[in-house]
C-alpha cells in the first residue's frame, strides 16, 4: 500500500502529539503519587497533620496548589519533582499564614473552648480546649482560626475563644507563675467577697497567679480580666506537678468525679465527655496529655489483653472496643473506656458510668463486652504521643 508524502507527515504529527500527550500525562501521574507518597508518609492522619496538596495544569505547566503545615515535607516534595526533571510552580500556602503577622500563638480564653470541624458554629464540635492551653495558629477565616492544640489536633475556634500572642509575650505568658483549677466545676469573682462572677471553670482550667491573699488566688485572664479563685479549690501549677502521684489508684479516684457528667461528642472537659474526651481528661488530671481520639489512643502505651483475660489488667488500662477486623474489613475501634478493678470499667456512654464485665452482675455490658478488641496500658508509659508533664510542662520551653 503505497503512502502519500501528505498522509505521512499527518501521521507523523498524531505520533509525535500522541507521544508528548502520553508523556504528560505520565509527568501528571507521577507529580499525583509523589505528592500521594509523602503525604502517607507525613499526614496518614489528618486530624493531626495538614498536607493539603493538589497539582492543577494551566496550558502546559503544571502547579501545585494547596496548603501546609510541613514544611519539610513540602520541600521533601518539590526536591523530589526536580530530581526527576518536572518542571512545576509552586503555589502552596505555607503555614502559619503571613498574614497572621507573627501572632501565631495563642491562649484558651474561656473555661471551656468549643473547637469547630468547620469555621462554623453549625459544624460538628471537633474537640474542646481548657482555659490557659496554649496552641498553635495556623491561619484566619473571617473571625476563626484553625489552631492545634497540644496533642497535635487541628480544629477551628472562633475569636472569642482564645488571645492571639507574638513570639515575645507568649514567651513572657509562659514564664509567669500559674494556678490550675482543680474542683471539679466552680467559679472566679470579681473581689474577695465573690459578689460578682467573672466566670465559670472547670477542672484543668489554668490562669495567671497575680499573688495570693488570704482566702483567694488573685490572678489574669489570658485578656487580662482580674479575678479571685478560692485557694482551696486549686493549686500552685508547678507545684501541683511537681506533687503529683500518678498512681492507677489515682486515675480512678479522679474519673469517679465525673460520675453522670452527659455524654458529649466532641467533649474533653467536665461539662461533657465523650468516650475518648473522658479517658483524656482523668489522664491530663494525672500529669499525661495523651491522643485525642479511641482510634489514635489504641496506638500508645503497652498492649495487655487482646482475648479477655481481664485478670492481667489493672486500674487505668484503657478498653477499646470496636469491630474486629476480617479478610474484607479492617479493624475499626469505635469506644473506649477505662478499668477501675473488680471486673468494671468506667466510660462515657450517654454519661460517664461503670460497667461491669460480669455477666452475674446487675450492671453488665453484654454490648461492649462482645466487641471488645483490645486492653493498653498507657500510665507511665513512653512514646511520641504521649506527654508526661513532670518532664514537659506546657507552660515551659
Amino acid at each position: 500500500m503505497k503512502v502519500s508524502v501528505k498522509n505521512l507527515w499527518l501521521l507523523i504529527v498524531v505520533v509525535t502529539i500522541s507521544a508528548c500527550t502520553n508523556l504528560k500525562n505520565e509527568s501528571e501521574t507521577l507529580i499525583q503519587k509523589e505528592v500521594l507518597k509523602i503525604k502517607s508518609e507525613v499526614a496518614p492522619d489528618k486530624r493531626v497533620a495538614l498536607f493539603n496538596v493538589e497539582v492543577d495544569k494551566n496550558k502546559d505547566q503544571y502547579i501545585l496548589k494547596g496548603e501546609s503545615n510541613l514544611p519539610n515535607a513540602v520541600a521533601s516534595l518539590k526536591e523530589e519533582l526536580t530530581s526527576k526533571n518536572i518542571k512545576y510552580s509552586d503555589s502552596i500556602q505555607l503555614l502559619p499564614a503571613a498574614n497572621l503577622n507573627g501572632q501565631t500563638q495563642a491562649v484558651i480564653n474561656i473555661s471551656v473552648a468549643n473547637l469547630r470541624s468547620k469555621p462554623k458554629h453549625s459544624a460538628e464540635l471537633a474537640t474542646q480546649a481548657t482555659l490557659g492551653t496554649p496552641v498553635k495558629v495556623l491561619k484566619e477565616q473571617e473571625g476563626w482560626y484553625l489552631i492545634q492544640t497540644p496533642d497535635k489536633y487541628l480544629s477551628w475556634v472562633d475569636d472569642g475563644g482564645i488571645v492571639l500572642m507574638d513570639s515575645i509575650k507568649f514567651k513572657n505568658w509562659k514564664e509567669r507563675d500559674k494556678i490550675i483549677y482543680t474542683k471539679t466545676y466552680g467559679n472566679s469573682y470579681t473581689d474577695v467577697n465573690e459578689n460578682e462572677l467573672v466566670s465559670d471553670l472547670v477542672a484543668g482550667d489554668v490562669l495567671e497567679l497575680v499573688k495570693l491573699s488570704k482566702e483567694h488566688f488573685v490572678v489574669s485572664y489570658p485578656d487580662g480580666r482580674i479575678a479571685m479563685v478560692r485557694l482551696n479549690e486549686a493549686e500552685n501549677y508547678f507545684s501541683w506537678i511537681n506533687d503529683l502521684n500518678a498512681t492507677p489508684e489515682n486515675l480512678v479516684t479522679t474519673s469517679k468525679t465525673l460520675m453522670g457528667v452527659p455524654y458529649l461528642w466532641g467533649g474533653t472537659s467536665t461539662k461533657g465527655v465523650d468516650c475518648s474526651g473522658f479517658t483524656k481528661t482523668i489522664y491530663f488530671l494525672n500529669g499525661m496529655v495523651i491522643p485525642r481520639d479511641a482510634s489514635q489512643q489504641v496506638h500508645t502505651g503497652k498492649s495487655i489483653d487482646s482475648v479477655q483475660n481481664f485478670e492481667n489488667l489493672r486500674e487505668g488500662d484503657l478498653l477499646f472496643f470496636g469491630r474486629k477486623a476480617t479478610d474484607s474489613t479492617a479493624e475499626k475501634v469505635v469506644h473506649v473506656g477505662m478499668w477501675i478493678g473488680n471486673n468494671e470499667f468506667i466510660h462515657s456512654s450517654n454519661m460517664v458510668r461503670i460497667s461491669s464485665m460480669d455477666s452475674n452482675a446487675d450492671n453488665f455490658d453484654e454490648w461492649n463486652k462482645n466487641r471488645y478488641l483490645r486492653t493498653k496500658r498507657v500510665l507511665k508509659e513512653e512514646g511520641d504521643d504521649l506527654i508526661h508533664l513532670t518532664q514537659r510542662p506546657l507552660f515551659k520551653d
